[in-house]
């Protein structure tokens, strides 16, 4: 339970120790590899907990982190309202993995994953820059919140267009020199390769997803190239024919807002829910429901479905372009090791529920939860579980992709079918 604790307090020690030189900080397993916030964070923990003795108050300070995680993950879900209560039974309560990462092991993945759903439930309030600010402060925890860095990227150039990005970009690249700065005036280079070292190679014996292959390959540089090509390649598909839903070219989100075609989408129930995300009840889901017939309840029952940006860049939007960038990153690892189930676990169930589901379909979604569970609880991984969470993986892409492929036409309701009753406002 202790190792990696161990470690995290030996490697803060030596800063608290007055070590400012980051290629001298290290613990049991190895040199310190986590950019500054990291150092801060734990070295707060180091004092807490007696200089790390006191492992039992950590864990208790885990466990409310990971209740802080579930009630920011919660409104997240909330605000889009997308996912069927009952699956956050399984979020809660389903996953051994998870509860282990947290309260038994004490890594450092689920403080940087806090911060992150932070981040974005500030965006959410379309609170930018404040959310930016928190998105640089989880980076500096662990590097993989660069894997939601595209999809943010996207947001923001779809938001504010390049010159009202680039303050907001500032602001991330201010806080990481703001917080290197001790380490960067005493070894600039030790700290930046030691911190965001991208090429770093992984052990084989700890890999979860490519257990399958020979560790020749496994630690052979064109392989790692592939998968980065690969990863790119995804995120290009998705950004030209997922994320970006105008008739514009996407190079249009270069320009400032108030200059781009903003084209209204016809005034169906599809875009009506997806224009107005987690506010259906509210009264611009009332006013849209009465101008085209529907009641509150027709259109509570309709399934939201894929439609254009609006310009206030919606709950549901702004969520399945962060977590699918995320999602294509997880894919195109190079290594995923047991902690790291926490950088996708919690957006699962949104990814699998934001595309229309029918009545039969919702247990196979639950299956496949399941089995990704499975694999992750497999200890060693095995050749067999390797391959079945790439099959999973691959699966949850499908979906994703065919499930949010933009409607050639409105859908309206089969002749068969009794038309929905009209609101009183609407009469």
């Amino acid at each position: 339970t202790e190792i990696d604790w161990k470690a995290y307090m030996q490697e803060v020690e030596g800063f608290a120790n007055g070590t400012l030189d980051y290629t001298r900080l290290q613990g049991d397993t190895g040199p310190l590899v986590y950019p500054a916030g990291f150092v801060y964070i734990f070295l707060g923990l180091y004092y807490a907990t007696g200089r790390g003795a006191n492992i039992h108050l950590a864990q208790y300070l885990f466990a409310g982190l990971y209740l802080l995680n579930l009630l920011l993950v919660f409104r997240i879900y909330c605000r889009t309202n997308k996912v069927p209560p009952y699956v956050f039974f399984f979020m809660c309560c389903a996953s051994y993995r998870i509860h282990s990462i947290f309260v038994l092991r004490l890594f450092n993945d689920p403080v940087a994953m806090a911060i992150l759903f932070l981040a974005i439930n500030l965006f959410l309030e379309e609170r930018w820059s404040w959310g930016c600010l928190l998105f640089s402060l989880a980076v500096s925890v662990k590097m993989n919140i660069l894997l939601f860095a595209p999809g943010l990227l996207f947001l923001l150039l779809q938001r504010f267009g390049l010159l009202g990005c680039i303050p907001k970009l500032c602001i991330c690249a201010l806080l990481q020199v703001v917080l290197g700065l001790p380490f960067l005036l005493v070894n600039p280079l030790g700290y930046l390769t030691r911190s965001f070292d991208l090429g770093r190679q992984f052990q084989f014996k700890w890999t979860v997803n490519w257990r399958f292959l020979p560790e020749e390959v496994f630690q052979n540089r064109a392989f790692h190239v592939a998968l980065l090509l690969a990863h790119l390649a995804g995120l290009g598909f998705f950004a030209l024919h997922r994320w970006h839903r105008s008739k514009e070219s996407i190079l249009a989100l270069l320009k400032d807002p108030a200059e781009r075609k903003q084209p209204s989408p016809p005034l169906t129930a599809n875009n009506i829910l997806w224009e107005g995300g987690s506010r259906v009840g509210g009264t611009a889901g009332q006013g849209a429901a009465a101008r085209t017939g529907l009641s509150q309840g027709a259109a509570r029952r309709w399934h939201p479905g894929p439609a254009p940006f609006s310009s206030l860049t919606p709950a549901p939007r702004i969520t399945f372009v962060l977590f699918s960038s995320n999602f294509l990153g997880v894919c195109c690892s190079r290594s995923l090791h047991y902690q790291f189930y926490v950088w996708y676990f919690h957006t699962l169930p949104y990814l699998l529920w934001c595309t229309p589901t029918a009545k039969l379909a919702h247990m196979p979604k639950v299956l496949l939860l399941g089995v990704i569970e499975l694999c992750w609880n497999t200890y060693p991984s095995t050749v067999c579980s390797s391959l079945a969470l790439h099959i999973c993986h691959g699966l949850v892409l499908l979906q994703l992709w065919y499930g949010t492929a933009p409607l050639l036409a409105p859908q309206t309701p089969p002749p068969s079918r009794k038309p929905p009753a009209l609101s009183k406002k609407a009469q």
